[in-house]
């Protein structure tokens, strides 16, 4: 295991959070936020006086309130804060169990050193995901066809990848693009299998083993590289999964075809069913 899998094994609050926090005074007026607010990407501020946390301010507690009215009259002042050193898993379900979308992150003498959003939380576990998504394809290659495997993180050319699903489908494109365009993309899982030959100018073979919805949305979007897992092969092998590459006819990720929902195998399924209870 890499040391940045074993790192990831127990991840805190602190490898997460953002450092750099946006805040707001209590003494600020309600106009004052409603500007910072529309200046900015953020749809709530914590309230600091001084560096310590007194409150929480949100566009929707801004809705109705007095534009000259001062920003502790209307903020929250009841609010849940994070610790730094607090499991990210339980900050995960702070979140979703109360529905809130960020975190101010405290020390233990009360002040603000960061934030943690629902958007940092799925990163955290999109990242740990795909390393043992990673860890098990490395064992399986080494017990399958007795190689040394190794594994390396580097971008990727999308146009050097050798696709191995032959199509992907029209509405899950929708849902690779909304995660692109927000950072929030699993890496790829690459198979990076050496030359037969040998020869210095084969540079082998990049086998795309996992990503083909990201990959085609990130096509879709004129993203030429993204970010992979790449499993390094010592001595080339004859993959399976190249071969029926191969068979299918699949050469670069332009070849793979882009079904739409309607011809999606489980939907002609269920229109088959109805059919026939007709």
């Amino acid at each position: 295991m890499s040391d940045a899998t074993s790192e990831l094994s127990t991840p805190a609050v602190k490898g997460y959070m953002t450092r750099d926090v946006a805040t707001v005074s209590p003494d600020d007026t309600v106009e004052e936020a409603v500007e910072r607010i529309l200046d900015s990407n953020h749809n709530g501020f914590p309230v600091t006086d001084g560096r310590t946390v007194v409150g929480f301010i949100s566009a929707r507690d801004l809705l109705s309130a007095d534009r000259d009215a001062p920003v502790f009259t209307v903020m929250s002042d009841d609010i849940i804060v994070a610790h730094p050193e607090m499991d990210i898993n339980d900050a995960a379900r702070v979140i979703l169990r109360s529905g809130i979308q960020k975190l101010p992150v405290v020390d233990d003498a009360g002040n603000l050193v960061g934030i943690i959003s629902n958007t940092d939380v799925i990163r955290s576990q999109i990242e740990r995901a795909t390393p043992e998504k990673v860890g098990k394809l490395m064992r399986t290659l080494e017990e399958i066809h007795g190689v040394s495997t190794t594994e390396e993180r580097r971008e990727i050319p999308l146009s050097d990848l050798l696709p191995t699903q032959a199509r992907v489908y029209a509405d899950e494109l929708e849902g690779r693009r909304y995660e692109l365009e927000r950072g929030l993309a699993e890496p790829l899982v690459v198979i990076d299998n050496p030359s037969a030959s040998g020869e210095l100018e084969d540079d082998g073979t990049l086998v795309l083993a996992d990503g083909h919805h990201r990959v085609m949305a990130a096509h879709r979007l004129g993203i030429e590289e993204m970010d992979a897992y790449v499993i390094v092969i010592a001595d080339h092998v004859e993959l399976g999964m190249e071969r029926t590459a191969r068979k299918e006819g699949l050469q670069s990720i332009t070849d793979i075809e882009v079904m739409d929902y309607a011809r999606h195998p489980l939907v002609e399924t269920t229109r088959r069913f109805q059919s026939d209870e007709e």
